[in-house]
């Protein structure tokens, strides 16, 4: 018997709408959704590796007890009960002795984020943070600082733009399905594209322009396309004159900041940031500055990502076709979203964050998400107060957050580690239970709220049943609630039971997905005026270029440029990124795509490379102030002198994850665990290397 269900991807946190095939209980076919505008039955490489998650041989499939050392691989295999026993007496001692706010919970964002941030209130922690900050916290505090709109709450008109400029943002190879076909339609209706990066990646060969800018100078290239644009009058005056706060102190910040100037900071020529600058303006509002995915590069995050947006803004194309836009919600058509188990009443927690986010040591980033690096300085220094459990839910911190030594000595500390995942990550071969997921094929999940242009709801739905003796991880946390004696807050006793409760004020029934796998509230998209209907969140309903957020905070709204500083002598900029095959630390074991990228390698300057003596294929060894490892050289004139680049995840050390064991170089071995203390992201672009042959 075959059947077709509508579903939701899950191999990356994308989560694009797909369609399974399943004959006699087993996947056989995966493929975008072709009922979804934009994805129209595309798949990305991982997606299309999801049956091998699905039929992995090397997958979690049973809950494991460490009867070794953390880390030594020694494990008994435990029945559901005797874990979740076991982890419910662990952390009702340890509640009952420091308090529940002695316990963190990471994950990696998902469906059912609002059932992990309700089992923490539950218990009076407010110590949940994701990976979010990690990725782009900064990206986050700059669009507040602006709009009052998160990144998240706001999205680009791909497909109608007529000039795109990314600045890392490589959008060919870590990729989005629904962005990249917009934007080769787009492409293909004669949008240009320039691209700027230390590295060509991908997305470089694609573009129209490229610049090889020097490694951390993209501020200052803003700063001159700023200047450009404000002394030439390049910018939407009608739009920035009607919504705009803070211009005039801008045109005087930015006055000494000139194309010569950024020439000798960025290597970019006058000339060429000049002619972009026209370039441009010419196709204004309907033009993006991509403010990016992953914004965690550098300690002065917050203001490149401002400034990036700042342009978005002196172009109009904030809320213009072909440009940004707010995400609308179901409010926009009188409608009401799904209901979160966070809406409950709970307990007031007095108590700061484990990262003091939203205390004057650390104000601005987003409480929704925390800070998640900063856990190992807090668990180290017990500061703000001892920190005694970690729960990750497919959240690795070992191989996430910077500097894993540091990061491992802040895990010997703790009286408790559970992990809740799908793989036998770093994280879960350094925990005390290993609880396993099921896989996204084989559970429903918590309702996708989607909104955008057209306010839209998605649903994952369970394809298959579990292969191994796994389950769902709203389900544990559920399970565990109740044996620490806080049940009541989990009022599901299914998947099922779950989504239906959330679709109670939304107008939907679980059964109005089937045809489609999502449900709409608008057939229209909607667009505010431009000129009369913005909505903004600001204190002055304005776009902020002196920003209202800072200020109150005390920091400045247009921090004077400080120089980024070349690598010392026989030292080099550690760059890091993604590519097309891969998710983060995530798919490196997966069988099809560690067949096809079983190993990172490390990029350098083939001139630099010829001074060290390094030829193409050598190993290298690389080194750190924080640590070192071996890798394979990758010799090319493809990445300027001062970087040396390799791709996030590799260097795996659970022993369990054959395929991916001790292959390539994790780069959180190497990196300084430094942050934007502004904004909230790491700085993984921070750190010097030394290389050398072996």
């Amino acid at each position: 018997m075959e059947k077709e269900v509508y579903s939701l991807c899950f191999m990356c946190s994308v989560r694009c709408p797909i369609k399974v095939t399943v004959k006699d209980g087993e996947v056989t076919f995966i493929e975008g959704n072709p009922k979804v505008a934009g994805i129209e039955g595309s798949l990305c490489p991982r997606g299309s590796a999801g049956t091998a998650l699905l039929y992995d041989d090397q997958r979690l499939k049973h809950p494991l007890i460490r009867t070794g050392p953390r880390g030594s691989g020694q494990w008994r295999k435990a029945s559901w009960d005797e874990a979740l026993d076991y982890v419910a007496d662990k952390l009702k001692g340890i509640i009952d002795e420091h308090g529940g706010h002695s316990v963190v919970l990471g994950e990696r964002t998902q469906l059912a984020t609002h059932v992990s941030k309700t089992f923490l209130k539950a218990i009076g922690s407010p110590n949940h943070f994701t990976h979010d900050a990690i990725c782009k916290g900064s990206v986050n505090t700059a669009c507040r600082s602006l709009f009052g709109y998160t990144d998240a709450q706001m999205s680009m008109d791909y497909a109608n733009t007529k000039h795109i400029v990314l600045y890392g943002r490589n959008l060919f190879e870590a990729i989005e399905v629904k962005a990249v076909n917009n934007m080769m339609k787009g492409l293909e209706r004669g949008a240009k594209m320039t691209y700027i990066d230390p590295r060509v990646t991908i997305t470089a060969t694609k573009a129209h322009k490229y610049f090889m800018i020097r490694p951390g100078t993209d501020l200052a290239f803003n700063y001159a396309l700023i200047h450009v644009i404000l002394k030439e009058r390049l910018y939407d005056a009608e739009y920035v004159n009607k919504w705009v706060l803070g211009l005039q102190e801008l045109q005087d910040f930015i006055t000494p900041y000139t194309p010569q100037w950024a020439e000798k900071e960025t290597g970019i020529p006058a000339q060429a940031i000049i002619d972009l600058a026209r370039e441009v303006s010419r196709d204004k509002p309907s033009v993006i500055f991509h403010f990016g995915y992953r914004g965690a590069n550098h300690t002065n995050e917050i203001y490149m990502r401002r400034s990036i947006m700042i342009l978005n803004a002196l172009m109009g194309s904030v809320e213009a076709k072909g440009g940004f836009f707010f995400k609308k919600g179901p409010g926009e058509v009188g409608r009401k979203p799904a209901q979160k188990l966070t809406e409950q009443k709970f307990k007031k927690i007095k108590v700061p964050r484990f990262d003091k986010v939203g205390t004057p040591d650390f104000p601005l980033p987003d409480p929704n998400h925390g800070v998640g690096q900063m856990l190992p300085f807090a668990i180290l220094n017990e500061d703000p107060y001892p920190i005694k459990a970690l729960i990750a839910f497919r959240f690795d911190p070992i191989m996430s957050i910077p500097d894993t030594n540091l990061m491992k000595k802040a895990l010997e500390k703790l009286d408790l580690v559970v992990c809740i995942d799908i793989n036998m990550s770093d994280i879960a071969w350094y925990s005390d239970v290993v609880l396993p997921e099921s896989t996204y094929l084989e559970r429903t999940d918590c309702v996708q709220q989607a909104n955008g242009l057209k306010p839209q709801m998605f649903l994952r739905r369970q394809a298959v049943e579990p292969r191994y003796d796994t389950r769902e991880g709203a389900i544990i946390l559920k399970q565990i609630a109740e044996r620490i004696g806080v049940g009541e807050y989990f009022p599901y006793e299914s998947m099922e039971d779950l989504v239906r409760w959330q679709l109670e004020p939304t107008g939907f029934k679980l059964e109005d997905f089937d045809a489609k796998g999502f449900v709409a509230y608008s057939k229209d998209q909607i667009f505010w005026d431009r000129l009369n209907g913005l909505k903004l969140k600001t204190p002055s309903g304005k776009i902020e270029f002196k920003s209202s957020l800072l200020e109150e905070a005390g920091f400045e709204s247009f921090p004077a440029y400080e120089p980024m500083p070349s690598p010392p002598e026989g030292h080099f900029r550690l760059v890091v990124g993604r590519n097309a095959l891969h998710t983060h630390v995530s798919t490196q074991n997966n069988p099809y795509l560690n067949e096809l990228c079983p190993e990172n390698v490390l990029w350098i300057n083939d001139k630099k490379a010829a001074e060290l003596g390094i030829k193409d294929g050598d190993i290298v060894e690389v080194t750190s102030s924080k640590g070192s490892g071996k890798i394979k050289a990758f010799v090319t004139d493809l990445i300027h002198p001062e970087a040396v680049f390799m791709l996030h995840g590799f260097g795996h050390e659970s022993k369990l994850a054959e395929r991916s064991y001790g292959k390539g170089l994790s780069d959180s071995v190497l990196q300084e665990n430094v942050s934007d203390m502004i904004g909230g992201s790491p700085g993984l672009h921070e750190t010097f290397v030394k290389v050398q042959a072996v």
